[in-house]
């Protein structure tokens, strides 16, 4: 690197280190990567994404962030060795332990190896019968099978490794992104919703709202019209969720029929009028189910919604949402709770 180079860099990083801290931006590498990309302005996508979030959020929530990093900055080798590694150090401690056992059964093996040969060693001099001869090399028989069943057992167990290894490298052309995604919905799952509401409550929690929804009598829909319905039921539902998610709002699934709706920097009430456009737009949701061919037209979905309140915890405002939901459904459900925001 040229000392132009170096000092390119280095100016770069004393731009972004103040931004991060600044936006209350986690100082990992990959968000160094992702910092440095932006005040060297050479990605102006990047550069507006990261706009965008920040004058949502605050911040650059975590999700978020790896997004952008796996979009712009790393390449698909990059990604895809990451979850190789997770794999191969899985299959190197199984392989491990195995090596060991193998090798205590060798040092067991050499140890009565060792002693059958000194017994061998003493027949002229003990004046051992025929019969104790033969069973000395019964015992050796015997023990030499053990090492070898042994053996072939790692063997076959570094073949099956080997066929592991092969297949992790077919892989190497998928990214990470699955991970953070429903493979049903589309939705962002649970574990992005994790991150990401972890993050926004640890950096930027005020006037921050969720939306937790459920629909109504989904068991009636699998139990009525079979499991292929209820996904159309799931996929229908998220797509109208989506339609509704904008300026900051992230939709997640959030388990079974269940979704979650972050809304930073808001109000309850806004978030509230937000869930009651949500419920309508679930009410007008007509499918086709494809068994029977009959109109499905009957789906809602309850709501709770609540806003961080000071020095609440995720898990207590996922609670205080949970139980407005709850109570949502008590009242007869396809409603939204609290009633006033």
């Amino acid at each position: 690197m040229s000392q132009e180079s170096l000092q390119i860099a280095a100016q770069n990083l004393k731009k972004a280190v103040p931004l991060m801290l600044k936006h209350r931006i986690p100082t990992t590498p990959t968000n160094y990567a992702l910092w440095y990309a932006y005040v060297d302005e050479q990605l102006p996508e990047l550069n507006q994404h990261l706009d965008t979030l920040v004058a949502q959020y605050n911040t650059c929530p975590p999700i978020n962030s790896e997004l952008l990093y796996r979009q712009y900055i790393a390449d698909s080798v990059e990604l895809d060795v990451r979850e190789m590694r997770q794999n191969l150090d899985a299959m190197v401690c199984e392989l491990s332990q195995s090596l060991k056992d193998t090798q205590a059964d060798t040092t067991q093996f050499q140890s009565r190896f060792e002693h059958n040969l000194a017994k061998l060693n003493r027949i002229e001099d003990e004046g051992v019968t025929i019969e104790q001869v033969l069973d000395l090399v019964r015992n050796l028989v015997k023990e030499s099978d053990h090492i070898r069943a042994n053996t072939v057992f790692f063997s076959e167990q570094l073949q099956r490794a080997q066929t592991e290894i092969d297949a992790l490298k077919h892989k190497l052309q998928q990214t990470e992104k699955d991970v953070l995604y429903d493979a049903l919905t589309g939705c962002l799952n649970r574990r992005a919703f994790d991150d990401d509401f972890s993050g926004v409550l640890s950096q930027a929690p005020e006037g921050c709202c969720i939306i937790l929804a459920d629909i109504d009598h989904f068991k009636v829909f699998n139990d009525s019209y079979g499991h292929q319905l209820g996904d159309q039921v799931l996929r229908a539902v998220a797509k109208r969720l989506q339609e509704f998610c904008r300026e900051g709002c992230k939709l997640y699934r959030f388990g079974g029929e269940e979704f979650v709706i972050i809304i930073p920097k808001s109000q309850l009430r806004i978030a509230r009028q937000l869930a009651e456009s949500m419920r309508r737009g679930i009410e007008k949701l007509t499918l086709k189910d494809r068994k029977s061919d009959k109109r499905v037209d009957h789906i809602s979905a309850s709501f709770g919604v609540a806003q961080w309140q000071a020095k609440q915890t995720s898990i207590q405002l996922i609670e205080q949402a949970d139980k407005l939901l709850y109570e949502a459904k008590r009242l007869g459900r396809n409603r939204v709770m609290p009633i006033n925001g």
